[in-house]
């Protein structure tokens, strides 16, 4: 192996390591953004082409008609007393290029000021992601309810 070699290889194994820590922090935005009711920040996560299912919660295609039924959605919450926060763990990404694929788990805790928090719902998203203007964003999201009500 040259030193060339080695110097590539080095570049592509810390480019995947900056790639998998990028996609890592783009999936706790996802919940930040969630929390704190931002739309507009939770839809500059996705492509402009991008597709959203979480079952009977969010369905929508492209990211301006992501930001109007997230706006929807954190509107409605809103109206709520109860306060809610997610938790990602546990992602699983494969990276192939300016592509990857990924799963995670999340759980939505909420509450009311004072007390102490419930389980509203946990689950899963299943990914597809994809490098767009040199940043990673979610191509396609479907998100997957195994405990708890939506």
């Amino acid at each position: 192996m040259t030193s060339t070699d080695t110097q590539a290889e080095l570049f592509e194994r810390l480019q995947r390591l900056e790639d998998r820590a990028e996609i890592a922090n783009l999936y706790i935005a996802y919940g930040r953004f969630l929390d704190d009711g931002d739309a507009e920040g939770y839809a500059s996560l996705f492509a402009r082409d991008a597709k959203l299912r979480l079952g009977g919660v969010m369905r929508a295609d492209g990211r301006e008609a992501i930001a109007e039924a997230a706006g929807k959605l954190l509107q409605y919450l809103a109206q709520s007393a109860r306060k809610s926060y997610h938790v990602i763990a546990s992602p699983d990404i494969a990276i192939d290029g300016d592509g990857a694929t990924g799963e995670c788990v999340w759980v939505a805790l909420s509450g009311e000021p004072g007390e102490a928090p419930s389980l509203s719902s946990m689950g899963r998203h299943r990914d597809e992601l994809v490098r767009e203007d040199g940043r990673w964003r979610f191509a396609s999201r479907k998100g997957l309810l195994d405990l708890g009500k939506v």
